[in-house]
């Protein structure tokens, strides 16, 4: 099975069973690590110890996961994204920075217990967890296959929580399952697609990035998740590239354009529905970016100022879009409107008759956007409302970083603006698929208000 052999191929582990009470590992001057015999669980079921020790030998990160250790850091720092008003964050590391990659960058970081504790004291336990996932099943995973890669799912475990900088011994409930029914399934599944897309090739050709789409409405944490897929693919070797959708949008000069020529049409006074983006830039940058397959190879990404003109936005300064150099593996494209594919003329009036217009400016977004998309994750809600909350913590978070947004009143007259497109084209795109997708490469994830993953109804 491609999925199992290129994703969750297990080290070899040595035979032999080994009781733990006590034991050090090797340490380096940034870590020290001490097995708690309290923490170890010694069930008939439990993970074999003597392949935790052969994998931690060689992996001692993968400890912090496996039995809860101790673990004494002189110094910590890493990226942190968008999500001060995400529970479980616990808005102790959240920043946004509407220039760089996009919505994230370098930050302090604070200390906040966590509020309802959920210690993983042994593998079993984990083990356990990551089997009740609602993933597991529509990835066609077995209990046996995990257990069998448990190193793997430990190890990039590890791997988020120092990236969201999560006291490990001490997860919440809601971080658990973020991370282990959420971003390392889906990671896994990239990492199939990925192994699907360059089996097309033969030896020697040169083989361009794959490229994800991830179609989510806003608010619901799809930046997030495509920062942390792509952290994991650079801490798996692999190079990628994050866009979004917002990066295409017009500059404030040609929106104003826009709303000049649609002057009463509410949908196109400001940014976000079809025709208020570059399109001709659009295909600029996937073109060259799917052409990025050598090394020293180097391009810059466009990226969108949303705090620019008091939260109406405007395109950030081409000298402060980032570089990114090939050979690039993955291209992570994301956006609230990704796939969507125009509806008849008599479903969009029945919304709003002003959705007329964007739905026909939805027919040129195939060519240059869909078209691109080799694969597709689809992020499902089940009340459009939920974006105006989502997105009310989003401008929170960036006043509350000094940064100029929308107060609460221009949120909700903002968000107005896209609910008539998620009634009008959210059923079809969740009925049959974003528009040109294929169902042996698409991913359907359901969340709940909390942005958690649930089982498929």
């Amino acid at each position: 099975m491609a999925f199992l052999n290129s994703c969750l191929q297990p080290w070899p582990w040595p035979s032999s069973t080994q009781q733990l009470s006590a034991y050090k590992f090797p340490t380096s001057p940034l870590h020290k690590f001490t097995v708690v015999s309290s923490f170890v669980s010694t069930t008939s079921s439990a993970i074999n110890l003597s392949k935790f020790h052969s994998s931690c030998t060689r992996n001692p990160l993968l400890l912090v996961h496996k039995l809860s250790t101790m673990i004494n850091e002189t110094e910590k720092s890493a990226l942190v994204p968008l999500g001060r008003g995400c529970s479980w964050m616990q808005d102790n590391s959240m920043s946004y920075d509407a220039v760089t990659s996009p919505g994230l960058r370098l930050a302090p970081l604070k200390s906040v217990p966590p509020s309802t504790p959920a210690i993983v004291s042994s593998v079993q336990d984990l083990f356990d967890f990551i089997c009740s996932g609602p993933l597991i099943g529509k990835l066609g995973l077995t209990p046996g296959m995990v257990e069998s890669s448990i190193d793997k799912w430990l190890l990039h475990g590890g791997y988020l929580c120092r990236l969201f900088q999560f006291n490990e011994l001490q997860l919440t409930i809601s971080q658990k399952t973020r991370i282990y029914h959420y971003y390392i399934p889906v990671f896994f599944w990239c990492e199939d697609q990925i192994s699907k897309h360059n089996s097309m090739f033969k030896d020697g050709e040169e083989i361009p990035p794959l490229v994800i789409g991830f179609s989510a409405p806003q608010g619901c944490g799809k930046t997030t998740l495509v920062f942390a897929l792509d952290y994991l693919f650079g801490q798996s070797g692999r190079k990628s590239a994050t866009i979004s959708i917002d990066d295409f949008y017009l500059t404030a000069e040609g929106q104003a354009k826009l709303s000049e020529e649609n002057h009463g049409n509410a949908l196109l006074e400001l940014r976000g529905n079809a025709g208020s983006h570059d399109l001709q830039l659009s295909i600029e940058t996937l073109m060259a970016l799917s052409k990025l397959t050598k090394a020293g190879m180097k391009m810059k990404l466009p990226r969108y100022d949303k705090s620019a003109h008091g939260g109406k936005g405007d395109r950030a300064d081409p000298s402060t879009w980032p570089e990114i150099e090939g050979p690039l593996t993955v291209i992570l494209f994301e956006g609230w409107m990704l796939g969507f594919k125009p509806v008849p003329v008599s479903v969009v009036k029945a919304v709003d008759p002003q959705l007329e217009v964007v739905n026909k400016n939805l027919e040129a977004y195939y060519d240059a956007w869909d078209k691109f998309i080799n694969a597709w994750i689809v992020i499902k809600i089940k009340d459009p409302n939920c974006v105006y909350q989502w997105r009310l913590q989003a401008e929170t978070a960036m006043r509350a970083d000094g940064k100029s947004g929308m107060s609460d009143e221009e949120v909700m007259d903002f968000v107005s603006r896209y609910l008539p497109a998620y009634k009008a084209y959210l059923p079809t795109l969740y009925s049959e698929g974003p528009n040109g997708s294929d169902p042996k490469h698409l991913l359907l994830v359901e969340i709940d208000e909390e942005r958690n993953p649930i089982l498929s109804m």
